[in-house]
C-alpha cells in the first residue's frame, strides 16, 4: 500500500496546471519520435495526480495505465475521468508485476517527492519492455539557475521546507543521469522545458532499456 504520509498529498485545483503547459509539448514530441505502431501506444503513467495528463494522452489515441499514491488526486481522477484506468499505487509496490510491462513509462514531476529514488527508478525500470523508453520529468537545477535563486533571494520559495509532502529531492543532470544509469538504463538524454535553457523550469530525462 502507499505510504500514508504520499497518500496525504493535496491538490489545490483540478485539471492541467502551469507546468503542463511547457512539459506536455515537449513530451508528445519524444513520443512522436518513438514512431510506435498505434497497437503499441501504450503507456504506464507513474504519478498520474488528478488524471488530467492521462487524458491528454487518452485523447491522443495512447492507452494509459496508471497509479497515484494520493488518495485525493486519484478521488478526482476518478471523477472527473471515470474511462480511465488509474488506480492508487506508488512506486513502492510490485506494479510490474500487478500490471505487466510497456513500451513507455512516463512519470513528471514525481522523483523530487520520493523518499526512496532507487526504489522508485527500478520500479519504473521493471514496468518497462525490453527497449521502452522512460521518460521522467523534475525541476531543474544548474549553476546559472542556481546562481540567479540566490541573487534575487529566491532560494527560500524554490528549496521550501514548509511544503507538506513537498520536494525533498534536487536532482542535476548528472545525479539524474547516475540514478538512472545505476538502474540499469542506457542512452540517457535530456531535453529542458519552461524559459530559456539556462533558467529553464524542468528538465526531462529520456532514458531507454536494453
Amino acid at each position: 500500500m502507499p505510504d500514508p504520509d504520499i497518500a496525504g498529498y493535496r491538490y489545490t485545483q483540478s485539471g492541467l496546471n502551469e507546468s503542463h503547459g511547457y512539459l506536455l509539448p515537449a513530451v508528445f514530441r519524444v513520443l512522436d519520435e518513438l514512431n510506435l505502431p498505434a497497437r503499441e501506444q501504450r503507456l504506464f503513467e507513474l504519478g498520474t495526480g488528478d488524471g488530467s495528463v492521462a487524458y491528454e494522452l487518452t485523447r491522443c489515441g495512447w492507452d494509459v495505465t496508471g497509479v497515484d499514491p494520493s488518495a485525493e488526486g486519484i478521488e478526482q481522477a476518478q471523477i472527473a475521468h471515470p474511462e480511465l484506468k488509474l488506480t492508487r499505487g506508488s512506486a513502492y509496490d510490485d506494479l510490474a508485476t500487478e500490471y505487466g510491462q510497456f513500451p513507455v513509462v512516463l512519470s513528471l514531476e514525481v522523483v523530487e517527492h520520493v523518499y526512496a529514488p532507487r526504489q522508485y527508478v527500478r520500479t519504473v525500470f521493471d514496468l518497462l519492455a525490453t527497449g521502452g523508453t522512460a521518460i521522467i520529468s523534475t525541476p531543474f537545477h544548474g549553476y546559472w539557475k542556481n546562481l540567479a535563486l540566490a541573487l534575487t533571494g529566491s532560494m527560500d520559495d524554490h528549496f521550501t521546507a514548509l511544503w507538506d509532502h513537498g520536494h525533498i529531492k534536487f536532482w542535476s543532470k548528472r545525479t539524474l543521469s547516475m540514478l538512472l544509469e545505476e538502474a540499469g538504463f542506457v542512452s540517457v538524454r535530456f531535453e529542458l522545458a519552461g524559459r530559456i535553457r539556462p533558467l529553464a523550469k524542468s528538465m526531462i530525462a529520456i532514458a531507454r532499456k536494453q
